[in-house]
């Protein structure tokens, strides 16, 4: 396969980093030791600018090419990797396993630091481009809105960022294999909490009693029809309460219940059609049952969209690293991804990385796999030289 000779001479390095970084998970926004970490890599390396601390805990590298810039006009593309890890016990049993409790790399943002590291240092020594190559290390990607984050301290603007790409592992492709699609490529991700206020009493006696578990019941059961009923069949979209917290005991009715769960959609329009119909059927429910419910809605990431243009290019470098066969154009999945922001402040794309036949994502078994860093930094690498070819 055509990756870059000297990213293979680079993989023993970028391994290392990225179980350094395995060992040592943080969450969200406190990924100092990364953070750090990322940026006395950078400064070893010789960008020509690091900075710290956007999005709180974020890393920007700029690395200028030494190519003439045609008609004198500076292009400028950005390059994103996510560091934070998740609250999940490790349970690999590996020699690098995460040494905090509680904490682990769930979700290969090790490697995508690392492979990010690795472009970094190749394209600093090399160099052979024109513009300016931007590095972006971003915190609390696992439901803090890091990007978002970034984004507001001006991160595009600051840096004369005009396009800007992400790349994600993904468990069940092949190692040496992307996949990557136009349009809505993941989820839009929203939060539900309700609360059912009724009126508890002995179970022997339900005729006195508001049953908050039944309310609760029937509003599951009712909520479910809004993506069977209302939805289009042809488009996507997701209800799923998780949890469900009423009583104590089993001979007394509960006075109150709480509901917890999450909205998923891929368009704005099917997006905004579900939050409507989901206020309506707590409503309905409310009425018909004479509970009271309380639903706070909330809406989280956007629906992660790829542009065309620059799809269609990152589909060209990958069958450069990866072979014709070896990039597929897949399914939108219905997770979500909070580059989701960035996608909507500059145009770009989102691929996915092959990790081979490993443990699914946030799966405490789960390990980013090393032999995947050769293409995933190759196509960083070969994605900057042919968007600031000369």
């Amino acid at each position: 396969m055509p990756i870059v000779n000297r990213v293979a001479d680079l993989q023993p390095a970028i391994q290392a980093w990225r179980r350094d970084i395995h060992e040592h998970p943080e969450l969200m926004y406190d990924t100092h030791r990364t953070a750090a970490f990322v940026a006395e890599r950078l400064r070893e390396f010789g960008c020509d600018e690091v900075a710290t601390g956007l999005g709180r805990t974020g890393v920007v590298g700029v690395i200028k090419g030494k190519k003439p810039a045609g008609n004198g006009d500076i292009r400028v593309i950005g390059l994103r990797a996510d560091m934070d890890a998740l609250p999940i016990e490790e349970e690999t049993s590996l020699p690098y396993a995460s040494k905090t409790p509680g904490k682990m790399h769930a979700c290969g943002h090790d490697g995508h630091t690392a492979m990010l590291l690795g472009a970094a240092r190749y394209l600093a020594e090399t160099r052979n481009f024109a513009g300016n190559a931007v590095v972006i290390f971003q915190p609390a990607e696992e439901g803090g809105a890091g990007a978002a984050a970034m984004i507001k301290d001006g991160l595009m603007e600051r840096f004369g960022i005009e396009q800007v790409y992400g790349m994600h592992n993904g468990p069940g492709i092949p190692v040496g294999s992307f996949a990557i699609r136009t349009g809505p490529i993941m989820a839009a991700t929203d939060a539900i909490d309700i609360r059912i206020e009724g009126h508890g009493g002995h179970a022997a006696r339900p005729h006195k009693c508001i049953d908050s578990v039944l309310v609760g019941s029937q509003l599951i059961t009712a909520l479910q029809s809004i993506v069977s009923r209302t939805v289009d069949p042809l488009d996507s979209a997701v209800i799923s309460i998780c949890e469900f917290h009423a009583g104590n005991a089993r001979n007394v009715i509960p006075q109150t219940a709480e509901l917890r769960g999450t909205v998923r959609t891929l368009t704005p329009e099917v997006r905004a059609l579900v939050e409507k119909r989901v206020h309506e059927v707590a409503a309905g429910v409310a009425q018909m049952t004479g509970a009271r419910i309380d639903l706070t809605y909330e809406r989280g990431y956007p629906v992660t969209v790829n542009h065309r243009s620059q799809t269609e290019f990152a589909t060209r470098i990958a069958k450069e690293i990866a072979g014709e066969n070896n990039v597929h154009e897949m399914p939108p999945m219905m997770g979500a991804e909070d580059f989701a922001y960035m996608l909507e402040a500059r145009p770009g794309a989102f691929i996915f990385c092959g990790n081979g036949d490993s443990a699914g994502l946030h799966h405490p078994a789960y390990n980013f796999n090393d032999e995947a860093i050769v293409y995933g930094t190759s196509y960083w690498i070969k994605l900057v030289e042919n968007t600031l070819a000369a």
